[in-house]
């Protein structure tokens, strides 16, 4: 039977082979590089301008504003495009001119790294339902509060959830109908809140969704 003491030396030095062991795999693991934002600026005035405008702003309606949305959330849309996981025809052949996971990183840095603009809702007889659904959602039908998720103003979650705050109404509008439809099917959990909402409650919760600031 060991001593106390001889107890105590195994016992510091198993914690000093386990100090250094975990030092050392530190040392030899990399960090993510920092992203780049002039490689992100180059990409986005080369290969998404076209339809996001140069630096993400309000470009056409059809097509979301990117400025100021989370990175995390463009990383995985991007990846998400790439792989068909999120169909559309255009944003797949984009998103494959994206070769390395850096350049993917790089301009989705660029977009976050723009403020995020004010918008505005156009349709003052549906305010009142639509502030009604997002910050309390519909009880009725099992709709849980917009707010809930991309936070009261709108500005969503980093690496969650993703800023709406601001955005098109008219993309919002596509987005939540094809959810519903299931040609969007990269969230269930946007595609099950969807499917239990009118053409009303979709068209009065997006436009106040726009004029959140």
């Amino acid at each position: 039977m060991k001593s106390p003491v001889a107890v105590a030396q195994s016992a510091l030095l198993a914690a000093m082979l386990a100090l250094s062991a975990s030092s050392s795999f530190a040392e030899g693991a990399k960090a993510p590089a920092k992203p780049d934002l002039a490689r992100g600026q180059e990409i986005a005035t080369t290969v998404c301008a076209a339809c996001h405008t140069s630096d993400g702003t309000r470009g056409l309606s059809a097509n979301p504003i990117l400025q100021g949305q989370h990175a995390d959330y463009l990383v995985k849309q991007l990846h998400e495009f790439k792989s068909g996981k999120r169909a559309n025809g255009v944003m797949q052949g984009m998103a494959a001119t994206l070769a390395t996971d850096e350049d993917v990183r790089n301009v989705a840095a660029f977009f976050a790294s723009k403020p995020a603009l004010a918008g505005a809702s156009k349709n003052k007889d549906t305010i009142a339902l639509g502030e009604k659904i997002y910050r309390g959602g519909i009880a009725a039908k099992g709709v849980p509060a917009c707010a809930g998720c991309h936070s009261p103003n709108g500005a969503g979650i980093p690496a969650q959830y993703p800023r709406l705050g601001g955005q098109h109404v008219e993309y919002l509008d596509a987005q939540m109908n094809a959810f519903r439809a299931g040609t969007r099917a990269n969230s269930p959990q946007m595609m099950t809140i969807a499917a239990k909402m009118s053409d009303k409650e979709i068209q009065a919760v997006t436009d106040y969704i726009a004029g959140l600031r």
